[in-house]
C-alpha cells in the first residue's frame, strides 16, 4: 500500500488501540529545505542525556526544547527547561495546528546525523503530557522509517516518514503501542523532527 501517493487524504495508520494519522506533505521541496536549513542554524542544539541501570549515557543525536512557557519536560531520567520560540518554529507550529485541529504549546526537536543514529522503543506518556492528548510529528530532511509496535499483542507496523510530512498519534496510541525510530545504513543524511506536544499548563 502506498500511503504517500495523495497527500489530500488522511488515514490512520493503526489497525486498532490507538490513532496514527498520517496528512502528507505540508511542505514542498523547497519549502521543507528552507526550513532545514534554518532550523539546523538557528536551533540551540544539544546532544541528548539518559540514565540507563544508573550511568549516564550521552547520544550522537541532538535535541532542542521549546514551548510557550519554561516548561519542565522530564524524561528519561533528566528534566529540560523549554527555550521561547523562535520565528520559523512558530510558523511551523500554526502550519500543523490547522492541519490537525490542534493545538500546541511545546516542540521537542531531534537532530540525527545519520541513518545509524535513532530512537529505541518507547511511548510518549510521561506525566508532564496531557493524557491521551495529540502528538504532531512533522519530518524535514532524510526519509526515514517508524516502526509501532503492540504492547499486548506484539503486532508490529512499519510507515517511511518522507521529507516535509507530517503525522499526528492521539488517543490511546501512547497507551497501547510503542514506537520507535528504525536504525539503518541506507540513510546518510541527516533528518530533523519536530514533534509538537501538548504539555500539562501547571
Amino acid at each position: 500500500m502506498d500511503l504517500f501517493s495523495d497527500s489530500s487524504t488522511t488515514e490512520n495508520l493503526l489497525p486498532y488501540d490507538g490513532e496514527v494519522i498520517f496528512y502528507g506533505n505540508l511542505l514542498d521541496q523547497n519549502e521543507a529545505a528552507h526550513f532545514y536549513k534554518s532550523l539546523l542554524e538557528k536551533v540551540e542544539w544539544s546532544h541528548d542525556k539518559s540514565l540507563v541501570y544508573g550511568k549516564e549515557i550521552v547520544t550522537k543525536r541532538k535535541i532542542a526544547w521549546y514551548g510557550s512557557k519554561e516548561f519542565a519536560y522530564t524524561y528519561s531520567g533528566y528534566t529540560r527547561v523549554a527555550m521561547p520560540w523562535i520565528e520559523e518554529l512558530l510558523a511551523l507550529k500554526q502550519l500543523v495546528e490547522l492541519y490537525t485541529n490542534s493545538m500546541y504549546n511545546s516542540c521537542l526537536l531531534n537532530l540525527y546525523h545519520n541513518g545509524e543514529e535513532g530512537m529505541s522503543w518507547h511511548s510518549d506518556d510521561e506525566i508532564d503530557l496531557i493524557k491521551e492528548g495529540s502528538i504532531a510529528c512533522l519530518s524535514l530532511g532524510a526519509q526515514r522509517r517508524l516502526d509501532f509496535k503492540h504492547k499486548q499483542t506484539g503486532e508490529k507496523k512499519q510507515f517511511e516518514l518522507p521529507n516535509g510530512s507530517l503525522i499526528e498519534m492521539e488517543g490511546e496510541t501512547q497507551k497501547n503501542w510503542l514506537h520507535c525510530l528504525a536504525i539503518t545504513k541506507k540513510v546518510t543524511t541527516p533528518r530533523i523532527s519536530l514533534t509538537f506536544r501538548q504539555m500539562k499548563k501547571f
